[in-house]
């Protein structure tokens, strides 16, 4: 109960240190241990997150919100069949839980096969028609497929339901483009831009979109600022920094058909993220010509752990180029 309480005040660190003097009267309490396995995978000690919530299933295999949880934890790595087993024996305890449904269809989106990943993601739209995540979800998935009229629809039903996303303006921009809707994407994009000041991703789309419809100047301008990004996010992690590959893939390959820089950062010494759960991007034929459509890196995936319960590539052609939307897996 002190725990909880610690958690209504968003005191974390004292749930933590609650929950830990609690596991030294009662170790074998499942409960508790899936509660702290949450509570450090909410601080991003992973770690720690991951024993905790293992001994939890150790003492009870069927325990639906560490299962949850480390699914999730697995799917970020890429754990796709691993993370699905774990999936099935929580399926048979809780067959009708939409965040599981979820991070069942973004498993097989992350093995390619798409056709199932929909299925799944529909049935997690069924069971939780207002959860942001699944539209968004089906949204990339569509995207991916190049159905773009259906991502359109998932992601506009995203916005409306959670409005201060930047992402999904991102996303629904980059359908909007493919739609022959230039104005309404434009607008998209300088929302995002709007709504989000860090993300890399959301200026170096909204240079591809420039660039594919000739306004040069704004395509140049937003480089730079995706440069700059960049540059912010390796001084406030300088550790940890890493970028996802296709955003410098696609920076490096527009940079030259614009004609700026041959100093880029984005160029040298860049460390790379895992490697993404969405198709690789095309490299186009010719390196100053860069190829169509969006791409799709791996932080805007959005899966669930028990945190979140409720009681968690395109074809080149012609002589445009390829924007960048993420897919990620996020905890709450």
């Amino acid at each position: 109960m002190l725990g909880k309480i610690f958690l209504q005040e968003q005191d974390i660190e004292m749930a933590i240190d609650v929950y830990r003097r609690a596991i030294e009267f009662s170790p074998e309490n499942p409960e508790l241990l899936t509660s702290l396995g949450l509570l450090y995978m909410h601080m991003g000690s992973y770690q720690k997150a991951f024993e905790h919530l293992g001994t939890a299933m150790t003492y009870d295999p069927t325990n639906f919100d560490a299962i949850l949880a480390a699914g999730s934890m697995m799917q970020t790595h890429h754990d796709y069949d691993v993370a699905l087993t774990k999936y099935r024996v929580a399926a048979a305890a809780v067959p009708e839980s939409a965040p599981l449904w979820n991070n069942i269809g973004m498993c097989f989106f992350g093995k390619k096969k798409y056709v199932a990943a929909i299925s799944c993601l529909k049935r997690a739209c069924y069971l939780a028609p207002f959860e942001w995540k699944v539209l968004q979800n089906l949204g990339l998935v569509h995207l991916t497929m190049h159905q773009f009229a259906s991502a359109f629809h998932f992601l506009s039903a995203a916005v409306s339901v959670k409005p201060q996303v930047a992402e999904l303006y991102m996303l629904l921009a980059v359908a909007l483009a493919h739609l022959s809707d230039p104005e309404n994407a434009k607008q998209a994009y300088e929302k995002a831009m709007t709504l989000d000041p860090k993300d890399p991703a959301i200026p170096l789309n909204f240079c591809v979109f420039c660039y594919n419809i000739g306004e040069r100047k704004a395509a140049v301008k937003y480089l730079t600022e995706f440069e700059l990004r960049l540059k912010t996010l390796r001084q406030e992690q300088p550790i940890n920094f890493a970028i996802d590959k296709e955003l410098l893939d696609t920076a490096a390959t527009i940079g030259p058909a614009l004609h700026v820089g041959d100093n880029q950062t984005w160029e040298k010494n860049q460390p790379a993220a895992a490697k993404p759960s969405v198709p690789p991007l095309q490299t186009p034929q010719q390196p100053t010509t860069p190829s169509t459509e969006e791409i799709f890196s791996p932080k805007r995936q959005q899966s669930f752990d028990a945190l979140s319960q409720p009681s968690e590539e395109a074809p080149s052609g012609g002589q445009q180029v390829n924007a960048v939307a993420k897919s990620h897996s996020s905890s709450e």
